[in-house]
């Protein structure tokens, strides 16, 4: 009975083993199972909040190991599309000497050529947004015109169904064949989503400010927005009540995922707590400090999912002493 929905990508991220060197320079891939989606419903599972994956993947030996990964990690697959011919993605990710990342493309394929890029709208199943409470969306679906379409299906679904809607931009210029078209088609969500989670480069992108209460009251119909900066202070507004919040401090190894687990920390929460009780300042402080908490221990293992913590990993952190 999965209570959240996460739909999008799913995809291999091959991390580079050495740190600090170039795509050309890199002797070792590593991969791990990623994107965005894929890495907050896998996040949410391991902090006790059933979630569902919706995606698509290609009917071959990465598809099908990804698959099992998923299902394996506890996330609900039957929204899992198969396609018959385009290949699995893979996303080869470089790591700074300071742990930090960075998308180095696809290898020979086109950005079209991926099984992500062809989510079918027809074949999204009912019944997963009949039992959830919250969809979650990333933006890289809207590059493409199947995923497009699958986006506002889920969209139309989500309504019908009276599911909270969850908006992560995570804004990847290099899955956009135009980039140019990307605000336009974001921006079109804005009416539909009623959480919004950005990076501050996103924010200053497109809102041209960084605070969330600024960005949750020109928007005017959301309930949260949270804007990251890494290891730097989360702005955030929820339920009225605006501040920061200082990550905790870990030793960084791979910053792969760390947004994505934040998000999966927020809604984590939220599911937990009837939102008309996130009435004062601390229980609001409480619901961002936790998130950040996910967000962090996430930082300090290779890979987006592996280093994903439990919800008793991040109890133990919170109150060490208890």
């Amino acid at each position: 009975m999965a209570k959240v929905i996460c739909l999008g990508e799913v995809l291999f991220d091959l991390l580079a083993q050495e740190a600090g060197k170039s795509l050309t320079e890199v002797q070792t891939w590593t991969k791990y199972l990623g994107g965005a989606p894929a890495n907050v419903a896998a996040a949410l599972v391991k902090l006790g909040t059933p979630a569902a994956f919706v995606g698509c993947v290609g009917m071959d030996e990465a598809g099908q190991e990804l698959a099992g990964m998923l299902q394996d990690l506890g996330v609900e697959t039957t929204g899992l599309q198969y396609h018959p011919t385009a290949p699995t993605r893979q996303v080869y990710v470089l790591r700074s000497s300071d742990g930090d990342r960075t998308f180095a493309g696809f290898g020979d394929y086109p950005l079209d050529g991926f099984a992500d890029a062809y989510l079918q709208a027809s074949l999204l199943p009912q019944n997963l947004f009949l039992r959830a409470e919250y969809l979650v969306l990333g933006t890289l679906e809207l590059a493409y015109p199947e995923t497009n379409k699958a986006v506002w299906r889920a969209l139309e679904l989500a309504s019908a169904y009276h599911l909270k809607i969850v908006l992560d931009v995570n804004w990847r210029s290099m899955f956009w064949q135009e980039p140019e078209k990307a605000p336009l088609e974001i921006k079109k969500l804005w009416q539909y989503i009623d959480f919004l989670k950005l990076s501050t480069e996103e924010a200053q992108w497109l809102f041209e400010t960084t605070d969330a209460g600024a960005i949750c009251h020109r928007l005017g119909t959301v309930e949260g927005v949270f804007v990251t900066a890494g290891s730097g202070d989360v702005s955030y507004c929820l339920g009225g009540f605006e501040g920061k919040i200082t990550p905790p401090q870990v030793t960084v190894v791979d910053t792969t995922g760390a947004g994505d687990a934040f998000l999966a920390g927020i809604v984590d929460r939220l599911s937990r707590y009837q939102l008309s009780t996130i009435d004062s300042q601390d229980t609001v402080k409480d619901i961002v400090n936790y998130a950040c908490t996910v967000g962090a221990l996430t930082t300090t293992k290779m890979g987006a999912v592996t280093s994903q913590p439990s919800a008793l990993e991040v109890k133990q952190k919170l109150s060490p002493n208890v």
